[in-house]
This record gives C-alpha cells, structure tokens and sequence, in this order.
C-alpha cells in the first residue's frame, strides 16, 4: 500500500470522527496511547506510519456529559528531519453543548545526541472552532410565574454562537529504549476563548496555558532477545499544570505478550479525584485499550465514571531508502 494510501485512509478516519464528535482543554486518561496529543513532539517517534484514535466519555451518570474524540496520524520523514502529523480534536460538553473542534498540523525535529539517546522538539499549530447551542439558554422573558418556560426571548443570542480562533503549543521529548522524558506547553498564545467578548483584551477571557510534565521507564522483568517473549513494567507519571488547576497522574501498567494491565492514580489541587484501570490488547502494530476512572472524590457520584477506548496502528512503509528511516535502535516507547 502507499503512503497516499494510508493519508487517505487517516483522512476518513477523521471524518468519520467528527461524525460522533460535536470546551474546556479535554484531557485522555491513556495519554501515552494518545502521545502526539499529549506531547506534541511524540510526533515521528517511531520510523512507521502511526495512526491513533481515542474516544472518551466522562461522567456517564450526567445527562449531558463530557465527550472527547482525538484522531491522529504521523510518521517520520528522512528530508524532514523529523516527524509530521496532522491530528484532529472534537469535544463536546454541558448543558450548553459547548463543542470544541481543532485541526492541528504538527513538525518535530530529531537530534540523535549519541547512539543510544534521541531529542524531538516540535511545533503544533491549530485551528479551532468553538460553538454553544443558544437554544438551550433560559432568559427571565421565557418564564411564566406559573407555567415555567413557555415565551420566546427576545435576547440576541445567534452573534455569539461561535468562536474562531488560532491555537499553538510546542514540546521536547527525551528518549531511548528505557526511558522517555519530556515537556509541552499548550495554548501558547492564550488566545481570546469568548463568546460575548471576543475583542477584549482582559485576561479573565483568555485560554490559560497549559504546561505538562511526563516521565516513563521500560523495565524488564523477563528478559529475552525476542520482544514477543518480554515481560516488562512500565511505571509513569504525568503532570499537568493550567492557571490555578494542577493534576498528578501516577501509576504503572505490565506489559507481557499481548496483554497489558495498568492502574493509576488521579490527584487534583482539590482532592483524590479517581483511580483508573487500563487494559489492552497488543499485537505487534496493533493496540486497542480500555480505561475506567472511577470517582474517588465526594464531589461526585460514585456511579460517575469515565470510560475510554484507545486504537492505534503502525504501518511498515515499503521500499523506503534507507536515508529515510531513523536508525534501528530509536523505538517508539509508548506504542506498548
């Protein structure tokens, strides 16, 4: 199959997305699963072709809850010198059916410090369009003392229905066959997120930066020269920092021959928030991922967990020259 082919194929898996998908800055529970999305410079990891999709559903007792759809695809390019990626994001949430959609393009550049450690550092541009569905407002010329909401609002409301606007983030990511390390900042602009006040210049209306910090080591525990007879443990641990909201995610997950099992911790500024159990089912290009976070704190309801299914796939491109493939020892070291 060629490489058209396969753009081809991640194009209608896009649209197929946003399909499901009609805003806040989302957040995926398998964010190793989703790693262009949580680290932009995840992008051209590995020398294949790699196609990622996540579909998340938070707080499932809500009515109108929490729902996030990312699909990406990169792969790594020899003229480049590094990676491309194109990603889309669709995220639906509240009464108000705040949706958020974004199509990002993505480059990262590879440094091969020595033969056994590589650096990307990568640039993410967006485009984002934000939507609130007015029909679902309630105005005080709607109500009738005794008859509740019967009246049509004379309220303008159709002016602020959508927002446009242009997003960027950046990141480095450290890595080799045992550890992976790295940084992103999103929303480096803090662009203007209003709906009523898009030409102010006040910051209450921006959308803060967000910074996150991860950090991830491959130990085995079984050691064979055949990958497929491995069994390793991967603990990791992922911060994230936006204005005055932190979140701490710590935990690990086993890796052996076509199964993983994983759990974690959620800790907010505010409290204990989850833990999560993760379990997925692997072959040598293929992984597809179930996740469910269940509510700790007493804010929510018990019943309120969020589910999330990840699938990824590598493909080999054949034929490549050999100045387009990275060297042999850089293996991806997320795609477990």
């Amino acid at each position: 199959m060629k490489f058209s082919s396969y753009i081809l194929l991640a194009i209608c898996n896009i649209l197929l997305s946003i399909n499901i998908c009609s805003a806040q800055d989302p957040e995926l529970t398998q964010f190793y699963a989703a790693p262009v999305f949580t680290n932009p410079a995840f992008c051209g990891s590995t020398k294949q072709v790699r196609i990622t999709s996540s579909i998340r559903n938070q707080h499932t007792v809500l009515k109108d809850n929490y729902q996030t759809v990312v699909t990406s695809i990169d792969a790594y390019s020899g003229n480049m010198r590094g990676g491309l990626g194109l990603m889309f994001m669709g995220d639906r949430a509240g009464t108000a059916n705040v949706t958020t959609t974004a199509i990002s393009g993505i480059y990262s550049y590879n440094v091969d410090l020595n033969r056994n450690l590589a650096l990307n550092a990568a640039i993410q541009g967006s485009y984002v369009q934000s939507g609130i569905d007015g029909s679902r407002f309630l105005f005080p010329d709607m109500l009738d003392k005794r008859l509740g909401s019967i009246y049509q609002t004379k309220e303008q409301i159709q002016s602020f229905e959508q927002k446009n606007y242009l997003n960027f983030a950046t990141g480095i990511l450290l890595y080799n066959t045992k550890f992976y390390g790295g940084l992103a900042v999103h929303n480096l602009l803090q662009p203007n997120q209003s709906f009523v006040a898009s030409n102010s210049n006040k910051e209450e209306y921006n959308l803060p930066r967000r910074y996150t910090a991860h950090f991830g080591v491959n130990l085995d525990i079984v050691q064979s020269r055949i990958e497929s007879k491995r069994v390793s443990l991967l603990p990791n641990v992922l911060f994230m920092n936006q204005l005055n909201f932190y979140q701490l995610n710590i935990g690990m997950y086993l890796k052996d021959k076509n199964i993983n099992i994983g759990g974690w911790l959620r800790q907010t500024s505010r409290n204990t928030e989850s833990y999560i159990v993760m379990v997925a089912y692997r072959r040598p290009n293929f992984r597809i991922g179930y996740s469910i976070d269940f509510i700790l704190s007493t804010n929510d309801a018990p019943s309120s967990a969020s589910h999330e299914i990840t699938i990824g796939y590598e493909f080999k491109i054949k034929g490549r020259s050999r100045k387009f493939i990275r060297k042999s020892y850089i293996k991806d070291p997320v795609f477990n």
